[in-house]
């Protein structure tokens, strides 16, 4: 198999001359041969280390019981998708020579040539979008092909005593990082230094922020800690491009303190008294007297001091004011903790640009008592981070939700990032730790690599400027870095046409950059109203607000959010109308804002299960319609309706409609359009289903159809043309 594969790169590498001789780019067909080439090395280690992929295998549910068979099958099957690789490489330049398909230029950027404007990353002036793997070895070959991502790494465990001086290897690494890619800084809170203790108290690290933060960041040793951390560093990066894409202020935040009965609760830790004591002077600021908290609480408490035998908080509790108190002062100490960091970073690099990487799935699966609140640590950023994930499958023995409509699961990634972008608009989208291909219950070694254009085509649409997958755990030889572990088997590092398919997709997104960026910017002209208050209190809110968006994602219409901050915020006079449903709890703030909204000649369309209550439990007033329109509606389908009459009517509905299979059946394909520079429409269509789709595109207003071309290949396509699951068409509008 690997002759049959070195020969059909020779085949590949005369076909490459070929196309020179037409002036044609043949970047693609490179990274074909150097894929190939490195999983065929791959393939040669996995020859030889079948009992290590063995172990592997075993840690992932679904081959855990075939794990051996599987590490016998691995180098077959990986040799075997090689060949797969060069024959759909070699077709499609035989077509390319023939002429039977175009190929426009792309733009391949030089990471060292990289500036930032708003919400683009340019380069010469055009907006391009930048890939790379975590932990991908330095290698001239593979930055080539796979990303050139500048990264530097600082943690606390890095001050070799407690004056604040650096250890000799980081002090080296800062005078000589000269590198002049683009790149960020990773701030890393899981080693704490062997002195803190005895600095700062012997609990110190006993109280941590599970699992990336490992001390106490309440106990006033921690400011002093990263205070002397960021004042041995920050001076030393400021003017360095390792800074470009800003300073990661952590990995993956979450401080849960809940309990759940005797269920375990994923990465519980415990608080310290100066989390309490801090809990107390904020109970004593919100509700004054303990009567009053009594009151609330349904306690009998004498005085404030006594708060700690109502701690931790039970899952049983959430719908309760203990439960609202406890885990909005949660999120509140965090984003403090995290503020002064940003304030610190800044005492060294007034120019800096912060973002952290959080997990979206927190905001988006309404997660539970997290200390993290997507919106404020968004505000307080000058970057859109986030690690956001998108599921291929889910390899726990479970059912999952979205399996019975949908090939993969969507809901995190679209959601997510259409909140980021209602957030903060006007800056890039950095995705630190991408989880669209893997994660730690996503797994499948025979996914469908159309699946790869589906999930980041979608992501870079929806306004992801760069990304960085997890993961890419080979050394050069093949061999496997320490602590793989658990995300490996069954993962890109194993799967040549997925690893092409990804930069492939990113060279496509490359090459049509400026469309891509106009569905970016495109207006939201929905806004569903987001309340972080019903999201504490009810564990189904996010399900509901789902249920919403799903209803609408379909309609080819960018989706925005709005909540209180946002409103305030945001110019919101290009926005249609504000959805609110099975919105039961809001704070006066909430209620207000959404008043003042109304005031100034807004329109919402209110559901009768919505803004019944404040956040304990009192009947709050009714909204007045006075300047604007208040909507009130019985139904989803009706909410939907009406919202889309309301578009009709303004004029802001797509000026295409796209008829799925006749009408027949729920529809499974997100699209988008937008007008190019010429003039002409261009379509972004993705089906998400799980069986074919055949598509009908015509002129909202006059019915008829439309040709079009699709752009990748410059060729016509069928005025019905069929999309199978995961495929993503790329279209433009052909007129006579």
């Amino acid at each position: 198999m690997e002759n049959i594969a070195k020969n059909k790169i020779k085949i590949l590498k005369t076909l490459i001359y070929k196309l020179e001789e037409q002036n044609i780019e043949t970047h693609k067909e490179e990274l074909a041969i150097t894929t190939s080439e490195e999983f065929l090395k791959f393939a040669n280690w996995d020859e030889k280390n079948t009992e290590e992929n063995t172990l592997l295998f075993k840690q992932i549910n679904i081959y855990k019981d075939s794990a051996a068979i599987m590490a016998q099958k691995l180098p077959k099957f990986e040799r075997n998708d090689v060949i797969k690789l060069l024959d759909e490489t070699i077709a499609t330049a035989i077509k390319i020579v023939d002429g039977k398909i175009k190929r426009t230029p792309y733009i391949r950027p030089d990471w060292s040539q990289i500036t930032i404007d708003g919400n683009q990353l340019l380069y010469k002036s055009k907006p391009v979008f930048l890939h790379d793997y975590t932990w991908k070895p330095n290698s001239n070959k593979l930055s080539k092909y796979f990303g050139e991502l500048n990264i530097f790494f600082i943690s606390p465990s890095q001050l070799k005593n407690k004056k604040g001086a650096l250890n000799s290897t980081t002090f080296e690494r800062l005078q000589s990082n000269a590198s002049d890619n683009t790149g960020f800084v990773f701030i890393s809170h899981k080693n704490t230094p062997y002195w803190s203790s005895e600095a700062y108290g012997s609990d110190f690290d006993k109280i941590t922020g599970k699992p990336f933060t490992s001390y106490d960041i309440d106990n006033l040793g921690a400011r002093d800690m990263l205070s002397k951390l960021f004042k041995a560093t920050i001076p030393d990066l400021a003017s360095k491009k390792s800074t470009q894409l800003g300073y990661m202020l952590t990995n993956e935040p979450r401080w849960a303190n809940y309990t759940n009965g005797k269920e375990p609760v994923w990465f519980r830790a415990n608080v310290s008294n100066y989390t309490i004591e801090k809990f107390k002077t904020w109970l004593k600021k919100r509700h004054k007297t303990i009567k009053t908290l009594n009151t609330l609480w349904n306690t009998s408490l004498s005085k404030f001091d006594e708060i700690t035998s109502q701690l931790p908080v039970d899952l049983s509790e959430r719908e309760t004011a203990k439960w609202y108190d406890w885990t909005t002062f949660n999120q509140e100490r965090v984003t403090d903790w995290f503020t002064f960091m940003k304030s610190e970073i800044r005492k060294y690099d007034p120019q800096a640009k912060v973002h952290l990487k959080i997990m979206p799935s927190i905001f988006t699966d309404n997660n539970p008592d997290s200390g993290i609140d997507l919106e404020a640590l968004t505000e307080l950023s000058e970057i859109n981070g986030n690690d956001a994930a998108s599921h291929y499958n889910n390899t726990q023995p479970k059912k999952i939700e979205w399996d019975d409509n949908y090939a993969w699961n969507w809901r995190e990634l679209y959601m997510s990032y259409d909140f980021l972008k209602s957030i903060k608009p006007d800056q890039i989208n950095f995705n630190s730790e991408s989880h669209l291909l893997s994660g730690s219950h996503v797994r499948d070694l025979y996914m469908n690599p159309k699946y790869v254009r589906a999930s980041y085509w979608s992501a870079y649409t929806l306004g992801l400027n760069v990304a960085q997958t997890w993961f890419w755990p080979r050394r050069l030889d093949g061999s496997l870095r320490q602590n793989s572990g658990k995300g490996y088997a069954g993962s890109n590092n194993q799967q040549p046409r997925v690893t092409f398919e990804l930069e492939n997709t990113i060279l496509d997104l490359n090459r049509f950059s400026e469309e891509i960026t106009a569905f970016q910017q495109q207006k939201k002209p929905i806004r569903l109203f987001y309340s972080k208050t019903s999201a504490t209190l009810n564990a189904d809110y996010m399900d509901s607000m789902f249920m919403l968006y799903e209803s609408l994602n379909f309609e080819g219409l960018s989706l925005g959010f709005a909540t209180k901050n946002i409103i305030k915020r945001i110019d919101n006079s290009d926005w249609d109308v504000i959805l609110i449903h099975k919105t039961e709890e809001v704070t006066t703030d909430e209620l207000q804002t959404l008043q003042v909204y109304l005031d100034n000649g807004g329109t919402i369309i209110l559901d009768k299960k919505s803004l019944k209550t404040d956040e304990y439990g009192k009947e709050i007033s009714r909204l007045n319609e006075s300047n604007g329109r208040l909507l009130l509606v019985s139904s989803l389908k009706e909410m939907k309706a009406k919202a889309l009459s309301l578009l009709d009517n303004n004029n802001e509905l797509p000026s295409l409609e796209i008829i799925e299979n006749e009408g027949a059946g729920a529809k499974k394909c997100i699209w988008r359009v937008i007008k190019n520079n010429k003039g002409n429409q261009i379509l972004s269509i993705i089906n998400v289903g799980k069986s074919n789709v055949t598509l009908n595109i015509k002129n909202r207003k006059t019915k008829t159809s439309i040709a079009f071309k699709d752009l990748i290949d410059d060729v016509p396509i069928k005025n019905t043309p069929t999309l199978k699951p995961y495929e993503v068409l790329f279209i433009e509008e052909i007129k006579n």
